[in-house]
């Protein structure tokens, strides 16, 4: 009523229990509101014989009930003789003596009344039973001294719970263990009639044990078409939680974070570093590790400069060993040669290590291989320099030979250069163990790196960087030296250049180290760079001879020969100079010429004197290409 005089009929709608059930008095005048009203009631079948009863009687011959006067007053809106007021200035409506219940009259058998009569039919098939147990030898009529003294609780456990009959109209009756009997239901629905402003109650569905609902036939408003919802809280959807709202029912529905999984309907929990939620949210499954592969455009970069690097490497050792005894190989100075065309192809193979998928060990290889690579060209590199610049600055003071020059000692100087940073790698794997980490930039990436921090791979480096510092030092101060000595120019050039690259590759190595395929081209690249331009102003210059000019691979004039000395008897050449010969040591020999001891009118031929034997040719001096 209160929703009909609000004019708010179309913001409810009714759910009622089987007290509601199917009456229409209740809904009489509230139709409208009423309509799409979900009932239940107890399945029951109308007794014919209990309908006979009702109808036979009347105020009159039902004195035994004491309610039965009023129930008729009020089923026929009338008020018996004998309950009218002496006194009153009242009309009413005096119920007719032919009155009878009927269905005319708007009778209709309560849905009730099977349960009513079964419960009592059961108790009275209980007593029966009860009496023929322990009655048997009592003759006399009615109940006999022991139903009177019998205990209540076992009547009701052994004969009320274990009965088991049809009632009148043929349906089963029985008790469960809790004393309930068998529940059967129609589920209703209030609905109006098809082309009619009438409205009725239509099954839609039965319950007898498990539901049976027909939707398809369910109608809660006439104007709409789809089932209502009434909640205070929807479910929530998938990945998402319940937060309640104080000590209510309700709650609200909360999403959990991309990297958290459903714990329960209330919690999310973090799946952890390496695993990801599935996308319902119910479980975690571990990440795929990242690591460079090499399919990609990151790997297929480096790794062709690297082969073509490799291959050009040993074209050279190959040139080289096929003119090993050639007067330019000689004068080049086999031994650091071959030392420094090894560090360079170390270098260019340290790209497959830098590229491999970590382990124990490729992460050994990589530290040594990097770190030793370098040392090895850079100490040759650093031992030449610093002979060249010995000899000069000997030369322009005295005519003694200096020191430590000869191939062997130039080898050994090298080699204990390299084994210091041997020996640094060899600590920093004590003080740091190589292996492998897992390295998360973000929650939903896992790479697999070897266990390197970016520090201390530069700190490794800093005696390389010693070695490269040093070793421009004296490529600076060599630069002037004469024209025949030019291999410590292209020293220089090799260089500076290569301090380019590093000056360069510092800033992004460490400006990338979120993005680690980005980071390990780099390096291999920049390894790679490094070793070409070694290899490039290095030996370009020498195979340029060997290969395009092979008349140019001879010995040449030097001071020490004897067309040399025919040469310089002429009166018009007028100036000192001296030599300085590594004994012992074919191939090999560096002049020296004291600046402003002379003004020659003729240049110069500076050479490398071979220290040949007495009877030896004068063309076995040549010059230090």
């Amino acid at each position: 009523m209160a929703a009909k005089r609000g004019n708010a009929s179309s913001h409810f709608y009714w759910v009622a229990s089987d007290g509601w059930g199917k009456q229409q008095k209740l809904v009489e005048s509230l139709e409208e509101v009423a309509e799409g009203a979900i009932t239940v009631e107890l399945q029951s079948t109308n007794i014919p014989e209990f309908d006979a009863y009702m109808t036979s009687l009347t105020p009159e011959e039902n004195k035994r009930n004491p309610w039965f006067e009023q129930y008729w007053e009020d089923f026929f809106q009338c008020t018996l003789q004998k309950n009218l007021p002496l006194e009153t200035n009242v009309t009413f409506n005096v119920c007719n003596e032919d009155l009878r219940l009927s269905p005319e009259y708007g009778y209709e058998q309560e849905s009730k009344v099977q349960f009513v009569v079964d419960a009592v039919y059961a108790f009275a098939l209980a007593l029966d039973r009860l009496y023929k147990d322990i009655c048997f030898e009592y003759d006399k009529p009615g109940v006999c001294p022991a139903m009177t003294q019998y205990d209540g609780g076992d009547f009701y456990q052994t004969y009320i719970l274990n009965l088991n009959f049809h009632d009148l109209v043929g349906s089963p009756v029985k008790f469960d263990e809790s004393g309930d009997g068998l529940a059967r239901y129609d589920i209703l629905n209030y609905q109006r009639l098809p082309n009619s402003s009438g409205y009725h109650y239509k099954v839609v569905g039965k319950w007898f044990n498990f539901l049976e609902l027909n939707q398809d036939i369910l109608i809660f408003d006439h104007n709409l078409s789809t089932t209502p919802v009434s909640a205070c809280s929807l479910p929530c959807e998938v990945g998402m939680i319940k937060k309640q709202q104080g000590d209510t029912c309700c709650w609200i529905c909360d999403k959990c974070e991309e990297y958290e999984y459903v714990f329960d309907e209330f919690t999310c929990m973090d799946c952890g570093p390496g695993y990801w939620p599935f996308p319902d949210k119910t479980a975690c499954y571990q990440l795929e590790l990242q690591y460079m592969r090499w399919d990609s455009l990151y790997a297929i970069i480096p790794t062709a400069f690297s082969c073509l690097g490799i291959v050009g490497t040993f074209a050279v050792i190959g040139l080289f060993i096929k003119h090993n005894d050639t007067p330019l190989v000689r004068a080049s100075g086999r031994e650091l040669s071959y030392m420094l065309l090894f560090g360079i192809l170390l270098c260019y193979l340290n790209t497959f290590a830098l590229l491999a998928k970590p382990s124990a060990v490729v992460c050994i290889t990589q530290r040594f291989g990097v770190g030793v690579g370098f040392s090895i060209i850079y100490g040759a590199l650093l031992t030449k320099t610093n002979r060249i610049s010995r000899i000069f600055d000997s030369a322009s003071k005295s005519a003694k030979r200096p020191s430590y020059i000869s191939p062997k000692s130039q080898v050994c100087i090298t080699c204990s250069l390299i084994a210091v940073q041997v020996i640094l790698t060899l600590v920093w794997m004590i003080i740091e163990p190589p292996g492998t980490r897992y390295y998360y930039p973000t929650r939903k990436t896992v790479i697999l790196k070897c266990k390197i921090q970016d520090m201390s791979f530069l700190f490794s480096q800093l005696y390389n960087m010693l070695l490269i510092t040093i070793c421009t030092v004296y490529a600076v101060k060599t630069r002037k030296i004469p024209e025949n000595f030019n291999e410590s120019k292209f020293i220089g050039f090799t260089m500076y250049t290569t301090c380019v690259i590093w000056l360069a590759f510092i800033p992004i190595y460490f400006g990338t180290g979120n993005a680690y395929e980005t980071q390990t081209t780099t390096l291999c690249v920049a390894t790679s760079m490094n070793a070409t331009v070694a290899l490039v102003c290095l030996y370009s210059p020498k195979v340029y001879i060997i290969v395009f000019h092979p008349d140019k691979n001879v010995r040449k004039l030097t001071m020490n020969s004897a067309a040399y000395k025919k040469y310089n008897a002429q009166p018009s050449t007028s100036y000192a100079t001296s030599s300085i010969s590594t004994r012992g040591t074919p191939g090999e020999s560096i002049p020296m010429e004291r600046v402003g001891a002379a003004t020659p009118s003729r240049s110069s031929c500076a050479g490398v004197q071979t220290d040949p034997p007495e009877s030896a040719e004068p063309s076995d001096a040549i010059s230090l290409l």
